[in-house]
């Protein structure tokens, strides 16, 4: 297929925290790429996830969600959402149909894109939730608050709508070479993606704001000749006591979080995995640099 053919366009996914980001971007890539959790903030990083519509690519972008942050990792996730928008061709906005109206915090988000994004649109999302009426009063509210090229009402979830989605933005993308190979569905290295699945295990068993105080590393990725992978994983956690629960009494907690990700893991790559989890205690490993190198984030936003 010649460049002259093809259509390629950066696709940043926007909202607030829970609006179902990655639940999109996993439905639009067709595999599970970015983590869900019902607990809001888990995406920390820009996820690419890529997409083809016969000749267009869709480059994907879930973005940390826009909130008030309240320390330097916080600071860094919400300036990585803005400088994704920035960047991006197209902008979906995605909206949770189900808060009904538009808070104080929606609102700011909506006056910043129409400052940053130069085409946008509205996805209304979780809308088998909500009535029809209650929709065509929300997308005109959020309409006069920011324009939208276009409105579409879908779920993410179940897939209701998102092809329509797909189809626009594929319609919209301009022409130009393909940014990444045909059978590429992401950019975030395998050491990095194990670290990502482990993490959503952590935050599906732990409780309260634990999920919140710990990161996942990949130390280890070692391939053998049966095609089997050891890796090997660091939880590292701020406090003692927290490592206590991470670990559970008799080690439960942790000995099901580990096969809950080894499970994944090995769907995932398709080949047998072992994986070993260490937790450790590093009070300050939100202000170390190199993390956020890892994950792409400013350590001085």
């Amino acid at each position: 297929m010649s460049d002259a053919a093809t259509r390629c366009a950066v696709v940043a996914l926007v909202g607030a925290p829970n609006a179902g980001k990655s639940t999109l971007l996993n439905q639009a890539v067709g595999s599970k790429i970015s983590i869900v959790t019902h607990k809001v903030q888990t995406t920390r990083t820009r996820v690419r996830g890529i997409a083809l519509r016969e000749s267009v690519q869709l480059i994907f972008v879930d973005t940390p969600g826009i909130f008030a942050a309240r320390d330097r990792l916080q600071r860094a996730m919400v300036a990585a959402a803005w400088n994704a928008i920035q960047d991006a061709d197209l902008v979906v906005y995605l909206f949770d149909a189900q808060r009904q109206s538009p808070d104080a915090a929606t609102q700011e988000i909506l006056q910043g894109l129409g400052k940053r994004a130069r085409r946008r649109v509205l996805a209304l999302n979780k809308v088998d939730a909500v009535p029809r009426e209650s929709l065509l009063t929300l997308s005109a509210t959020l309409n006069d608050l920011a324009s939208f090229e276009r409105t579409f009402m879908i779920s993410a979830l179940s897939g209701d709508g998102v092809g329509d989605l797909l189809d626009w933005l594929a319609v919209e993308a301009p022409e130009g070479p393909w940014l990444y190979p045909e059978d590429q569905v992401s950019d975030l290295p395998l050491r990095l993606l194990a670290a990502e699945v482990t993490r959503e295990k952590l935050f599906l068993n732990l409780h309260q704001e634990l999920p919140y105080a710990l990161t996942v590393e990949t130390e280890a990725w070692e391939e053998f000749k049966d095609g089997s992978v050891k890796i090997d994983q660091t939880i590292y956690l701020q406090r003692e006591t927290q490592k206590r629960i991470a670990i559970g009494a008799g080690g439960r907690t942790i000995r099901k979080i580990r096969e809950q990700a080894q499970a994944e893991l090995q769907a995932l790559i398709e080949r047998p995995v072992h994986l070993y989890l260490f937790v450790k205690v590093r009070e300050r490993w939100i202000d170390d640099p190199e993390r956020y190198r890892d994950w792409g984030l400013d350590w001085q936003a």
